[in-house]
């Protein structure tokens, strides 16, 4: 009987620590599941997040790009010519080629003579080629009549003195009293043309003077609406236009702008636009 108790007493006890183990065991399995799923959770609570903070710079973004301001720039230096040139053409015309040569050197003689004259040195003076045309021999003009040969020259002076060049453009009567019909090259009206040669030099610092003043304009904007200015939004620094000193609007903007080769003095001009950001 009392070997019968002892058995039931161990079995009981190995029944308790079947279950204690099967319930450590049990506990285990349910830790080991439990960790993956908080990790799942912790990923997705934080994919949440960034993608709330990317979703929301991307609408202030949006936002800033719809608020922007333009403005322009404008920047004007009044210049001096640093090279002018003066082609001057004439011709003769008579039906005797070798006489019609003669009187086209004389003239020429009498253009060289003038130009030394006014103290332009030779080294600034070029003769091109001599043009001779027959009206006879030009089978497809149809326009015989008057003289048959036509010699013209050209003589071209090229300085850096302007000043200079330009008295002696004004003696140009001196030539026709001589009886030297002077006129332009290609059927054109003969002149002084003049060059302003450095605007590459002026380019960068007129180019930040246009975006500085139309920063200025922006901040004024700016202020007036409550906000401020931002970064550069696109900027387009303009075209450089070249007008007579003293002229009105500038060619692209519809103004006359006159012959801007005809003027010593002349007026270089670019205007920049910029839009800004605007941001509170």
């Amino acid at each position: 009987m009392t070997g019968l108790f002892v058995d039931t007493v161990i079995v009981l006890l190995h029944s308790a620590a079947v279950v204690r183990t099967e319930g450590f065991l049990l506990e285990t399995e349910r830790s080991s599941l439990f960790a993956p799923a908080a990790v799942v959770g912790v990923c997705l609570l934080l994919g949440l997040v960034a993608g709330g903070w990317i979703l929301g710079s991307e609408i202030k973004e949006i936002r800033l790009a719809d608020r922007y301001v333009t403005v322009k720039g404008l920047v004007e230096r009044t210049v001096k010519s640093d090279m002018a040139t003066w082609p001057v053409s004439f011709k003769e015309a008579g039906n005797d080629l070798p006489q019609v040569f003669a009187k086209s050197e004389a003239d020429k003689t009498a253009v060289l003579k003038f130009f030394a004259g006014q103290g332009i040195a030779p080294g600034e003076i070029t003769v091109g080629q001599i043009k001779v045309t027959d009206k006879l021999a030009n089978e497809y003009g149809g326009n015989n009549t008057g003289p048959r040969y036509i010699v013209e020259q050209t003589v071209t002076v090229q300085s850096k003195d302007v000043d200079k060049i330009s008295k002696a453009g004004q003696k140009t009567a001196d030539l026709v009293q001589a009886g030297i019909v002077v006129g332009g090259t290609n059927g054109q009206q003969g002149g002084i043309r003049y060059e302003f040669t450095g605007l590459n030099a002026l380019k960068p610092d007129m180019i930040t003077e246009a975006t500085r003043n139309a920063r200025a304009s922006a901040d004024r904007f700016a202020a007036d609406s409550g906000s401020q200015v931002g970064s550069i939004r696109s900027a387009n620094q303009g075209v450089f236009s070249i007008s007579p000193a003293g002229s009105g609007a500038a060619p692209d903007e519809g103004g006359g702008g006159g012959d801007a080769d005809a003027s010593i003095m002349k007026k270089v001009r670019v205007v920049s636009t910029v839009d800004y950001y605007l941001v509170r």
